[in-house]
């Protein structure tokens, strides 16, 4: 079944059994009533079985160990401590796919992510949007070391100069500190085969939560996996802004749900000459074994 307001785009990619023209809250709205509500069959709970597991196979990856600290950990312990009605930003690179995989978004929540064409910087510039659209409401932005080093950090002088007129004070950027422009670095390897081309993709170890201080905000360190917790506790009870800076391991790999040979195969030969080989053989591993 396929609904559209453009009849040309029926049909058009694979033959539907039903075809209806129109918009496509309008057309479910009118079809609804006409629906017999059935209790949870073999089918649902088949899927239900199936995301519970994916969600398992997800924490146990967030928890595996890393140097110093597994990039999606802070993701998955913000996902259980976020408030009601939160605003969710993420800006491009890896750390785009913690959020999507790790982020369980609730009823009333909103979310926004720098994802055309891999466009970097919009994710402090968003968050400062939702609080003018929303003052009222936690705001909470995602942001690699690349983007914030681009334009992000500027724009931590936007929120220092207004957050007084916001009627709650909650807003948190975490910054994942790795030194690396990690999702290219991962996508040549796993791409294009070539190892981890050290003059292009490092970058500068920048004191974020630091500048968030020098500025007038609160600022949080953290490099030990227990304290990220309580890291996102103290952010999220502040009165004032909170730039959270973790410093995660830039080895671990964004794992997809299936491989394909040409994968394997380019990951193989890029991991054989990479200056960081040790790092990802053994992180790829932990991945592999603790989501099995």
């Amino acid at each position: 079944m396929q609904i559209d307001l453009d009849p040309t785009m029926l049909s058009l990619r694979y033959p539907m059994e039903v075809n209806l023209t129109g918009d496509s809250a309008e057309t479910l709205r009118a079809l609804l009533p006409l629906l017999t509500p059935k209790k949870g069959g073999k089918w649902r709970q088949t899927v239900e079985k199936s995301v519970a597991s994916s969600w398992k196979v997800l924490e146990d990856r967030a928890m595996q160990p890393a140097s110093p600290i597994n990039p999606q950990r802070p993701f998955w312990e913000l996902s259980q401590r976020l408030p009601e009605g939160a605003i969710l930003t993420s800006d491009s690179g890896s750390c785009a796919n913690w959020f999507a995989r790790d982020i369980k978004m609730r009823e009333g929540m909103m979310a926004s992510l720098s994802g055309g064409l891999a466009s970097m910087g919009a994710a402090v510039p968003y968050a400062i949007a939702a609080k003018f659209a929303h003052p009222e409401r936690p705001v909470v932005a995602m942001v690699g070391d690349g983007a914030m080093q681009m334009n992000n950090m500027a724009e931590l002088i936007t929120v220092a100069k207004y957050w007084r007129e916001w009627e709650s004070p909650t807003w948190v950027c975490l910054v994942l500190n790795n030194q690396d422009l990690n999702q290219v670095t991962w996508e040549q390897r796993i791409m294009e085969g070539n190892p981890k081309f050290e003059a292009t993709q490092n970058i500068p170890d920048v004191p974020y939560h630091r500048f968030a201080e020098m500025i007038g905000l609160n600022g949080i360190f953290v490099n030990d996996p227990a304290s990220i917790g309580p890291a996102w506790d103290m952010a999220l009870a502040s009165p004032i802004p909170t730039v959270i800076e973790v410093r995660t391991d830039p080895e671990v790999p964004p794992m997809p749900p299936h491989l394909t040979f040409a994968q394997l195969r380019n990951f193989m030969a890029s991991a054989a000459s990479d200056p960081e080989r040790g790092g990802i053989l053994l992180n790829t591993a932990r991945q592999v074994l603790g989501g099995s």
